[in-house]
């Protein structure tokens, strides 16, 4: 990794759970390898057992996020599925070893040596640092294109709550041809302690979705705020997700 590039993200260093800013590098892009500028990740409980170690695997320090929505900026000379200016997804995990059975049937999901997107250790041995971060490198096999249908704050949280249901690449189209997207309310990068607070309190109505990349105009987040005042810190971004369900 130390001829990788620059990236800067938010880390847990201790049991604490706090974030704060942490340079790191990202692993040299391969050939079969996509760039993703981060634009927005989604926060998901499982980010908050981790970054506290509730479940005893935390490897410190821990870039959380698996709901990851962005810009390609690069490709490398094999991908042919991606261009730079697509908008893309990243999910809970990011390679798996690609000859087991669960592999060959297209059920990677289930693969045994399964790398996980934050927190998990690639086939390299290195630590996996995930969407809470300026950018991201990722085999292109586990990159799923967002439709433009789609907002990429609303987009987020499908790539992990909303695939328990569906396979990712079934509810990205399903979700892209009937316009769905989460109901989600839009922190900045520097609110997301306050965001990991309330979700461990329970004081969340709709799934928290970072903007890591500072896209959200200031403006447009004070006239939602002025419009809707008891939404604190953060702003929604609204879809009727449960009557589109069911008018479909």
């Amino acid at each position: 990794m130390e001829n990788g590039s620059p990236a800067l993200g938010w880390a847990a260093r201790d049991t604490s759970g706090h974030l704060s800013p942490y340079s790191f590098k990202r692993r040299v892009q391969k050939d079969d390898d996509v760039t993703i500028k981060v634009l927005f990740c989604g926060i998901c409980h499982t980010d908050l057992h981790i970054i506290k170690n509730e479940w005893g695997n935390a490897l410190y320090p821990v870039v959380p996020g698996h709901e990851i929505v962005g810009v390609v900026t690069d490709v490398g000379a094999a991908v042919t599925k991606f261009n730079a200016g697509d908008t893309v997804g990243v999910g809970y995990f990011v390679d798996s070893c690609r000859s087991c059975d669960s592999c060959e049937k297209g059920n990677e999901n289930y693969c045994p040596t399964l790398v996980i997107t934050s927190n998990g250790v690639d086939y390299s041995g290195d630590t996996t640092r995930g969407g809470f971060s300026d950018s991201i490198v990722v085999n292109d096999d586990y990159v799923i294109r967002v439709p433009a249908s789609l907002p990429p704050s609303g987009a987020a949280p499908l790539l992990c709550a909303g695939v328990t249901v569906y396979t990712p690449m079934r509810m990205m189209d399903f979700a892209g041809e009937h316009g769905i997207a989460a109901d989600v309310e839009v922190v900045a990068m520097g609110d997301v302690n306050e965001a990991v607070d309330r979700l461990e309190r329970n004081d969340v109505r709709y799934r928290f979705v970072v903007d890591v990349a500072g896209t959200l105009h200031a403006s447009a987040a004070a006239a939602a705020q002025k419009a809707h005042p008891n939404l604190g810190f953060g702003y929604y971004l609204r879809r009727n997700l449960a009557h589109t369900f069911h008018d479909s």
